[in-house]
């Protein structure tokens, strides 16, 4: 209502996802977001994805347009809006910590700025059933030194480290990080958590997802806002 504007945000959290369609029978949205663990799932029950979304196979943003539920990812150009200030022409190559939804947006936003990635996954076999054919996966048991000092940026997409859970952390080998290392956690609460402490106290440049958050929030209202304020005018 800050903008004059008769919508308002509020939180509708699912014990499951098959619960999604009660929920949108019981409320009249114009647009929805999707958080961790749902990216993923909510495709299933949607009408048609935007061509992003569908590339990417994941969906932060719904839209509700003339009877149709339209699925967005914005998470991606969030993502890219806020790495690109860090990165010099030595970050070449990444990896992705995770294989979930938020970790297949960093992946296309990277791949858009020319990065070589590597996913990282506690079950890499099963992982690369849900990737793209040419996608490299790896086992945290395969990360050794060698491969973390060729990979100059390395980005947590795993939950480890989230509130209320801020003792855990993605095992890397930390040993082998550099002042030449950047650290990026889409986690923005706590604003640092273990992995980034741990980066930064070996030198390593660190951010958290706080500025991807607010970009794909504002990329989300792109999409939402020709709704919200044509409503205004009925």
């Amino acid at each position: 209502m800050q903008e004059h504007i008769p919508a308002h945000y509020s939180s509708y959290p699912l014990r499951n996802i098959k619960d999604f369609p009660n929920l949108c029978e019981k409320h009249s949205f114009s647009g929805l977001n999707v958080t961790y663990p749902y990216k993923e799932h909510i495709i299933h029950y949607l009408d048609t994805l935007d061509p992003v979304a569908a590339t990417i196979g994941a969906v932060n943003v719904i839209h509700f347009h003339r009877n149709q539920r339209i699925g967005y990812n914005t998470d991606a150009a969030g993502f890219r809006s806020s790495i690109l200030p860090y990165l010099t022409p030595m970050h070449s190559s990444a990896l992705i910590l995770g294989t979930g939804g938020a970790a297949k947006a960093v992946n296309f936003a990277l791949h858009s700025l020319g990065l070589q990635t590597t996913f990282v996954s506690r079950q890499p076999e099963t992982s690369l059933q849900h990737l793209q054919k040419q996608q490299k996966c790896i086992g945290y048991s395969d990360l050794n030194e060698d491969i973390v000092r060729r990979n100059l940026l390395i980005v947590n997409c795993t939950p480890l480290g989230m509130i209320p859970d801020v003792a855990e952390y993605p095992h890397i080998p930390y040993s082998a990080l550099t002042d030449k290392h950047l650290l990026y956690d889409v986690i923005y609460n706590p604003a640092e958590t273990l992995f980034l402490r741990l980066g930064r106290e070996h030198g390593c440049l660190t951010a958290n997802g706080l500025q991807m958050l607010y970009g794909q929030a504002m990329a989300a209202w792109d999409i939402w806002k020709n709704d919200c304020l044509a409503s205004i005018d009925e």
